[in-house]
């Protein structure tokens, strides 16, 4: 593509050079017809102004010696007496080149001595020589271009800056996407582990409790074990199933999975009264992943922290709104979840509800034990 941008560029400028050759031939009689005080065209004059219209082939590429060729080319012109033609639209073209391509200054003392060369023709022509009258038409030729030159010049980097600033970012943005991404890769990884290590915890004390007494039993436990990291695996590998590339997502856990957490946390020691209040009905992926993990995570604190065999959940669907609610009996649950919370347990918890424009409160059950109760708002599906 560069290759392609280059030679386009230079065939515009062939085509820019040709033209202005061939206007510059036919047009210069005519221009002469109507200056009767001008050197008649000749074979001089055709060579000049074919100088100074050619020059413009290697404009991009060396735009200070293409406007001194044509400065040269111009101003012996005129000198000569030659009349106001074609040619001054060269010398026009080459000040816009150099004011386009060069920065400010280098383009302004550059312009400048393109200016006081072309002066000479206004005291000094063997043509009609216009004098002091003829300073200011002849800054018009330079100036002119000039400013134009700048305005691009400057619209152009303005437009280059914009781009790269939109660039820049939409860079930041993905970045800033990829981190929540990571973010809630890694809350969820911790719910998923956290939850399955505490259940494969207890029940492996538990296993090794009856070992030495009942072995018999103990197989029970095992076979727990087994079911439980089987299906911490499964849901581990349906996380991580989001961060391979061309992966497509399976379901999400919800609501609806909650008598298998039931179940898998009975073979761990914790039995779970499950207690649905109002109509079930579908709700968004994300706000039924948050309200199951925050019920994961509260009976995975009570598995570890409570000490107790039992917890109650209750999952209320309202018109605007469900809200989920797990306590127990636990005399020192309230202390443990307090520092989890410094971690990546409660405080998770509190940040993907809220991220829901849902709020959740923690704390001491009125009747002893520990209390979370968490609201999530979802509006009914019409």
């Amino acid at each position: 593509m560069r290759w392609d941008g280059q030679w386009g560029r230079q065939a515009a400028d062939a085509v820019l050079a040709l033209g202005l050759l061939g206007f510059g031939q036919l047009a210069t009689d005519l221009a002469g017809d109507n200056q009767p005080g001008s050197r008649p065209v000749d074979g001089v004059c055709r060579v000049l102004i074919a100088l100074a219209a050619l020059a413009l082939l290697a404009r991009r590429r060396t735009p200070v010696t293409t406007l001194a060729l044509v400065t040269a080319a111009t101003a012996t012109y005129l000198v000569l007496g030659y009349p106001y033609g074609p040619i001054l639209l060269a010398f026009l073209v080459a000040v816009y080149t150099v004011a386009v391509r060069l920065p400010v200054r280098p383009a302004a003392l550059a312009a400048g001595g393109a200016f006081v060369v072309l002066l000479t023709h206004v005291f000094w022509s063997r043509g009609p020589a216009p004098g002091w009258t003829g300073v200011l038409p002849a800054s018009a030729w330079v100036a002119v271009p000039f400013a134009v030159g700048v305005v691009v010049r400057v619209n152009r980097e303005v437009a280059a800056r914009s781009r790269a600033e939109e660039s820049r970012g939409r860079a930041e943005e993905a970045r800033r996407r990829a981190d929540e991404e990571r973010l809630r890769i890694a809350q969820e990884v911790h719910d998923v582990v956290g939850h399955g290590l505490a259940a494969i915890s207890m029940q492996a004390e538990i296993a090794l409790h009856l070992l030495p007494k009942r072995p018999e039993q103990a197989e029970t436990a095992l076979t727990a074990i087994s079911r439980t990291s089987r299906e911490a695996l499964d849901e581990l590998r349906v996380t991580l199933g989001a961060v391979r590339q061309g992966a497509e997502r399976e379901p999400v856990p919800g609501l609806a999975r909650l008598p298998a957490l039931r179940d898998r946390l009975a073979g761990a020691g914790l039995a779970v009264d499950v207690r649905v209040v109002g109509a079930p009905r579908e709700l968004p992926a994300a706000l039924d992943l948050a309200a199951y993990r925050v019920v994961q995570e509260a009976l995975t604190n009570v598995l570890r922290h409570a000490g107790v065999a039992s917890a109650e959940v209750t999952v209320d669907y309202r018109a605007d709104e469900v809200t989920v609610e797990v306590t127990d009996r636990g005399m020192g649950a309230g202390a443990a979840p307090a520092a989890d919370e410094r971690g990546h347990g409660l405080a998770g918890m509190r940040e993907r509800v809220a991220a829901l424009g849902g709020w959740l409160t923690t704390g001491p059950h009125p009747g002893g034990g520990f209390r979370v109760y968490a609201r999530l708002p979802a509006e009914p599906t019409p």
